[in-house]
């Protein structure tokens, strides 16, 4: 027996395709070798922070390294990984973060003004790190005592992370937008990642290349 969970499809990645290339950002890119350390380096650098299982780790990010990275490296600790939507105003922002009980936030200095103002009703700010993009040439404050490349750096590119014992630990946490009211939570829990990442390999037909992203 071993339980279902998305995490498992990185490593098989590494370990068949190390040197094809899992992603392209810019003049960026990385292997699949390079992108399993990453997400490894990010599990210890957060496991070293505090973070423990159950806890949340959210992110304010577009779809750049460091979201695809907290795909994996935040589950990889146990922890549930939140994304926020980054068309939300302030207020919405800040009520996930407080609802959410957010440990650490990750954030892209692309969206400092919104995660600013959100970060300023709340009575226990989280512990800020900040994403700065080199794509991203526009404005924006860093928030954080600490930025997204420099963090990975204080983490084991080698770390031995475990899976989940239960399958049904939660991996993730979704909010709606809040259009109706505050908005409302869903958790998912690894077993149903798994299955929906094999479903939509069979529904979208992807047969060229393996599967990392659920």
């Amino acid at each position: 027996y071993e339980a279902l969970s998305p995490l498992s499809f990185l490593p098989r990645a590494a370990r068949t395709y190390p040197n094809r290339l899992a992603w392209i950002h810019g003049d960026r890119q990385a292997n699949y070798d390079a992108f399993y350390r990453r997400c490894r380096r990010l599990a210890s650098a957060l496991l070293a922070r505090g973070i423990r299982p159950g806890e949340t780790v959210s992110i304010m990010a577009a779809n750049i390294p460091a979201m695809l990275e907290a795909h994996y490296g935040v589950p990889m600790t146990g922890a549930v990984l939140n994304t926020l939507n980054i068309r939300l105003d302030a207020g919405t922002i800040a009520f996930m973060l407080e609802h959410a009980e957010t440990k650490i936030l990750l954030t892209d200095r692309e969206f400092a003004p919104t995660v600013a103002a959100a970060l300023a009703k709340l009575a226990r700010p989280p512990l800020v790190i900040d994403i700065d993009d080199p794509v991203y040439t526009g404005p924006g404050d860093r928030l954080g005592e600490i930025e997204y490349e420099a963090f990975l750096e204080t983490g084991d590119p080698n770390f031995e992370w475990q899976g989940p014992q239960d399958e049904w630990d939660a991996i993730s946490l979704n909010y709606t937008s809040g259009t109706t009211g505050n908005p409302k939570g869903v958790v998912y829990h690894h077993r149903g990642a798994y299955l929906i990442a094999l479903g939509n390999v069979l529904a979208w037909n992807l047969t060229n290349g393996p599967v990392y992203l659920w």
